[in-house]
């Protein structure tokens, strides 16, 4: 248990103000692309005709 509230508080940090300016900057981002992660979840979405879990709407003609 304590080894585990160890690993947990590693992740905790305070950041200063001067700091903040590189945490916001579009490459540090989780998802460094969104444009072209929504387009391939498209392809994905179109390929298994399917619905749901990507939020895509449709499925099979890849029209909509």
């Amino acid at each position: 248990m304590a080894c585990c509230l160890c690993l947990l508080a590693q992740g905790c940090s305070k950041v200063s103000p001067w700091e903040r300016g590189n945490l916001a900057r579009e490459d540090m981002s989780i998802n460094p692309n969104p444009n072209l992660n929504r387009f391939r979840d498209h392809i994905f979405t179109s390929k298994e005709a399917s619905q749901g879990g990507h939020s895509g709407a449709g499925g099979g003609c890849g029209c909509n």
